[in-house]
């Protein structure tokens, strides 16, 4: 059974006409839901209760629950259960534009990438889609505030969860659901071409970021295994061509690790290797975790690299550091709590 998040606007608006029902009220319990966030259909005052009843036969209203909130200087992370008793995270973050969120879609990951803590412990499953949106709804409950940004970066890959991806991601833009604007809501991949050629022809204009973390086939290849199926070459073609197609900038995401990749020589690849593309650089200084073995690029080496990149005329930034005194690396909550 379909829980009453799965479904987008379009979706709920086929399940009344199917029902002989009025088209706007679909709207009306879209924003009820969303907006003015009801806590039981008992709040819904503009449809008939008799109707209401047969939406409650049909969907289930099953929630994840909200278990552990960490809290640090402008972060928090939550950890959720859900029905079926495994564990995903997200994380909010105060920025001088708004409040940002970052939301899982996937119970663990496949990826496998070599200083990730989430890849780590392989996937579980998929989320389904009321799983990614009530991480966005409980937060908002928990702080009871309005959350302006998403990015879709917390444990797993999205495009391997593609389909209902695609369908969170117009249930949260939605100007009845949640209506966090397209340009502030960011997905981020590993490198899956096919997906980012798909991605290409989704209609809103969401934000694409790529985790790179290497300048080089070499190095990339050692971090991340999809590389092996996705050399860069074929990924920058596929970035190009997205960028092309879609008119948007895309962000490369890059962790710094000691002795791995940020080197001088690392920093001059990256640059010649994004040279011409609409792109910046988003360099992330390494959380690190007591079951990896990496080790974070002190700051002397960071603002070395970050130089660099300037000066070959690079648009690049530093992330602003979160939750230094949390479980801060993606995936580390979850592996605390299950690996007790």
């Amino acid at each position: 059974m379909k829980n009453i998040n799965d479904l987008t606007l379009k979706e709920l608006e086929e399940y009344f006409i199917n029902k002989g029902s009025k088209k706007f009220h679909a709207l009306q319990l879209f924003n009820f839901l969303y907006e003015k966030k009801i806590k039981s259909l008992t709040e819904v005052t503009t449809i008939k209760k008799d109707f209401l009843d047969q939406i409650e036969k049909d969907f289930s209203f099953n929630k994840i629950k909200l278990i552990i909130v960490e809290k640090d200087k402008d972060v928090s992370k939550y950890l959720f259960e859900l029905q079926d008793k495994e564990h995903i995270e997200a994380v909010l973050m105060q920025h001088d534009y708004g409040l940002s969120v970052c939301v899982s879609s996937q119970v663990g990951c496949n990826m496998g990438c070599a200083f990730c803590e989430s890849g780590r412990r392989k996937k579980v499953r998929n989320l389904e889609v009321y799983e990614m949106v009530q991480q966005i709804l409980l937060i908002e409950e928990e702080t009871k505030t309005r959350i302006s940004h998403v990015v879709v970066m917390g444990i797993g890959e999205p495009f391997d969860n593609y389909e209902n991806l695609t369908k969170f991601l117009s249930i949260i833009n939605e100007a009845k659901g949640l209506a966090i604007g397209a340009r502030h809501i960011t997905v981020s991949t590993c490198g899956i071409v096919p997906k980012i050629l798909e991605f290409t022809n989704f209609p809103l204009q969401i934000n694409l970021a790529i985790s790179l973390h290497a300048p080089n086939d070499e190095i990339r290849n050692k971090l991340m295994p999809i590389s092996k199926v996705y050399p860069l070459k074929d990924l920058i073609e596929a970035i190009k061509f997205y960028i092309e197609k879609t008119n948007r900038r895309v962000t490369f995401e890059y962790i710094l690790l000691k002795d791995v990749n940020d080197s001088t020589e690392c920093a001059l690849q990256l640059a010649k290797l994004v040279k011409g593309i609409n792109c910046y650089i988003n360099l992330i200084p390494y959380n690190e975790t007591n079951n990896l073995n990496f080790m974070r690029s002190n700051t002397v080496q960071i603002m070395r690299f970050y130089d660099i990149l300037k000066k070959n005329n690079v648009n690049v930034t530093i992330r602003k550091e979160f939750g230094s005194k949390i479980s801060a690396a993606c995936g580390q909550l979850r592996s605390k709590k299950e690996e007790l």
